[in-house]
């Protein structure tokens, strides 16, 4: 039986992967990420995410499964990542309210020693309300924006922004877990 490996330290992605995979250890990638320039949104995370597994395949002694995963929010074809402090969570708030983005996940699944590789990327679209600058500041001071691409967590405070979605809910919260599934 192989192991199953997460190169992940989300609490987000251990939470969803656990829905589906019963037993599996953490092993958080600690490479640098490192896009080229121009790349397409859903290039950026399935490289980002195949990346990711490959640095910790190449680690690894035993027959196993290691799964990557990146997760992007875009808006008009700007990708934003997590935000660097709350100025810079504000300003990206500011520009999804009241608009429609695109969140976007790279998955990366390698079986190991054989290095097979599949890689993918799943789309959700999200439509903000409109956003006063009193509960983008209120929103920010709780914390939560700032380790989230986009700034904002769908499964905690941001849940209220959300005026529509349309796709995979988990694919949103960071896994796609039917994406995972299909590449298992």
């Amino acid at each position: 039986m192989r192991s199953f490996i997460l190169a992940s330290a989300s609490p987000r992605r251990k939470d969803l992967l656990a829905k589906i995979i019963p037993e599996f250890k953490i092993q958080p990638s600690s490479l640098d990420e490192v896009v080229e320039p121009g790349l397409l949104p859903w290039e950026v995370v399935e490289s980002l995410a195949l990346q990711k597994a490959q640095d910790i395949a190449q680690k690894q002694n035993d027959a196993c499964f290691i799964l990557g995963s990146d997760t992007i929010v875009s808006i008009h074809g700007e990708i934003l990542g997590k935000p660097l402090n709350d100025a810079n969570a504000f300003e990206m708030l500011s520009k999804l309210s009241g608009k429609k983005h695109r969140v976007i996940t790279g998955v990366a699944l390698i079986q190991w020693p054989e290095n097979e590789m599949q890689v993918t990327h799943e789309v959700s679209e999200v439509t903000f309300k409109e956003l006063s600058s009193q509960e983008i500041h209120a929103y920010i001071q709780t914390g939560e924006p700032l380790d989230k691409a986009g700034a904002y967590a769908i499964q905690g405070g941001a849940g209220d922004f959300v005026a529509s979605l349309v796709g995979s809910y988990d694919n949103i919260v960071g896994l796609p877990l039917d994406t995972v599934q299909r590449l298992l």
